[in-house]
């Protein structure tokens, strides 16, 4: 769940940033080291600013503002989903690659937490048609999630059962040359030391995290001991509006640093939970975004 987007507080947030008055790099040496450059870049996920954007529109908003790559969410308004037929795909590819911007992959909700062996396969035949569109549009790969540890379960169990479903989403990815990216996210689940051991319990290559940006991610207002557990399977970063308005300030500047620091060179992608009224005035506040994004992850930002 993403927290609402102040727009004014966005734009406070940009000018103060460009002032080098961001956050304080927690655990740092008295010493500074010599920064890495950024080899990221800057996406988008449909969720929530862009859901009722068809894709011409997403596309054409995306090489106005300086983004480079879309994750598409499924059931949004651009209709990127599995059902798509042959030549409605060859269109979408040609789309983006008219564009100029990556389609970095789809965002889909399949999870596989539930007691249910039923369920758990029917989202492992959903997954696998996602992983076909993908390498049909020739996207890197498809978001999955955990959702919640269901009462009643041992969550050693059911953290096994979505390990083994993801070894086997993997496995049928890979064949098509694509990744599964599982989310950091829901009930319990979002723990790192939860998403670290499910991640054990696969050991497929193909299949690798998404970074989710959460408040559970912080102990003691740090995020480094959580990146350095989940650091090995990184595929994929979700911020959000760069300022936890609920639980204080997400430590961005930290995470940016972190990421470069790993020589991270995929992309860090919008993940805003509300909409706005027109694409006109999600437009301006992305184009906030894109700078405050750009003075918290450079090289040289002040620390």
């Amino acid at each position: 769940m993403r927290v609402e987007v102040d727009r004014r507080g966005m734009m406070q947030l940009a000018a103060a940033a460009a002032l080098s008055c961001g956050w304080s790099v927690q655990g740092q040496g008295a010493g500074p080291e010599p920064a890495k450059p950024r080899r990221y870049g800057l996406g988008l996920v449909t969720y929530n600013l862009a859901k009722d954007w068809d894709l011409p529109t997403i596309l054409s908003v995306c090489r106005r503002v300086g983004i480079a790559a879309v994750e598409l969410r499924t059931t949004h308004r651009h209709g990127v989903e599995p059902d798509l037929s042959a030549d409605a795909r060859k269109e979408v590819k040609q789309r983006f690659a008219d564009s100029g911007i990556v389609f970095w992959g789809c965002g889909s909700v399949c999870e596989f937490h539930s007691p249910d062996p039923n369920v758990v396969r029917e989202n492992i035949r959903t997954c696998a048609r996602f992983a076909q569109l993908v390498a049909d549009l020739g996207g890197r790969g498809v978001k999955v999630r955990p959702n919640d540890l269901p009462a009643g379960v041992p969550p050693e169990k059911t953290l096994r059962q979505i390990g083994e479903a993801l070894t086997e989403c993997g496995r049928h990815a890979g064949e098509l040359g694509v990744e599964i990216w599982v989310e950091v996210h829901g009930r319990g689940t979002a723990l790192p030391k939860n998403m670290k051991a499910i991640m054990e319990h696969c050991g497929h290559p193909n299949v690798g995290i998404t970074w989710n940006s959460n408040a559970t991610d912080l102990a003691a207002g740090s995020i480094a001991g959580a990146f350095d557990l989940l650091r090995p399977w990184i595929r994929s970063v979700h911020i959000n509006d760069l300022y936890n308005q609920e639980k204080g300030t997400y430590p961005y500047r930290d995470l940016f640093r972190l990421l470069r620091e790993a020589d991270y060179d995929r992309y860090t992608l919008i993940e805003v939970g509300r909409t706005l009224p027109d694409p006109a005035s999600t437009e301006e506040l992305l184009r906030y975004y894109r700078a405050l994004w750009h003075e918290l992850s450079k090289a040289d930002a002040a620390s």
